[in-house]
């Protein structure tokens, strides 16, 4: 693998750019909104129209990682065709297809990505992946940009079953780690990245392996560099059939591991929510803003016909 193009070019400038120079930072801006047209351009162009030296934007380069500008020029450049790719594999699949077409097509498609799952889904590396965090002091949990999602849905889920569940979520490295500045050998981290892979989140996943807290990665596949720093892989297929990413079987993996804990810890879990239905009650959570049924009738107005009752 090589590792100095396995990231985008994007995620690598949002790694370091709070500790970009004034210069840097100029050049990252232009690059961030204008990559299609920077792919264009030599170092010297581009300091030129942005009035910098062209030694400034060779630096730049380095400074996140490349060994010169025409490697990063090589990148940008997978950048613009990954865009262009995205939109002719629509278009070669669905552009002449029904509605109703491309909803059995995409149907179709995740349950081919749910099948493959199941056919290659490590049982060890799931059982064990379950006890880590089951058996964790704390447990972080991060996924961003489109794996925020499900993130977000395993950190709900957690908190019903275990204390001492952490949603990371930030656009910033360093707050990353300051967010996780206590994690240790007692602990577990969840990283879930599929492509394009989150340098912020492999960042994340190499600082909890270095504190020699269990490591868990829930991503696409043996080749993913998510597995570098992790002791437990969960892979699920994620490829995209247009421009959305799928996440039909990491969420099916997701559900599984929170129903396997469910398992494991029953009385703790049945616990957890008769203290959390206790809450809801006590403090009417639901009444007004859900709509539940009784009996085959919408509960509207419930908490005035529960007085009703009572009274009667």
């Amino acid at each position: 693998m090589d590792y100095n193009r396995t990231y985008d070019v994007l995620d690598r400038i949002e790694a370091h750019y709070n500790k970009m120079s004034k210069g840097h930072k100029k050049i990252a801006d232009y690059i961030r909104n204008h990559y299609d047209q920077a792919v264009f351009m030599t170092a010297a162009k581009l300091g030129e129209m942005l009035e910098i030296s062209e030694s400034t934007v060779v630096r730049f380069a380095a400074g996140i990682g490349y060994e010169g500008y025409p490697e990063l020029q090589r990148a940008l450049e997978d950048c613009v065709k990954g865009k262009l790719s995205d939109m002719q594999r629509i278009d070669r699949k669905y552009g002449k297809s029904s509605q109703s077409e491309v909803l059995l097509s995409v149907m179709q498609a995740d349950i081919e990505k749910l099948q493959h799952t199941i056919e290659n889904l490590d049982a060890e590396a799931f059982e064990a992946a379950v006890d880590a965090i089951l058996d964790a002091e704390t447990v972080y949990v991060m996924g961003l940009r489109s794996n925020e999602p499900l993130a977000g849905f395993l950190q709900f889920y957690l908190n019903m079953i275990r204390r001492n569940v952490v949603l990371l979520n930030t656009t910033s490295v360093s707050e990353t780690f300051e967010q996780m500045i206590h994690i240790g050998e007692k602990d577990c981290f969840i990283g879930i990245s599929f492509p394009r892979y989150s340098m912020r989140t492999l960042k994340a996943m190499e600082f909890a392996n270095d504190r020699n807290a269990k490591v868990i990665a829930i991503t696409d596949g043996v080749h993913s560099p998510m597995n570098l720093y992790s002791s437990c892989n969960l892979l699920a297929r994620s490829d995209m059939v247009s421009i959305v990413d799928s996440l039909v079987a990491p969420l099916s993996v997701i559900n599984a591991l929170v129903v396997s804990m469910c398992l494991k810890r029953p009385q703790e879990v049945k616990r957890n929510l008769e203290m959390l239905e206790e809450t809801w009650n006590n403090y009417q959570v639901y009444l007004n803003d859900e709509i539940n049924f009784i009996d085959d009738e919408p509960m509207l107005n419930y908490s005035l016909r529960r007085e009703k009752q009572e009274n009667e």
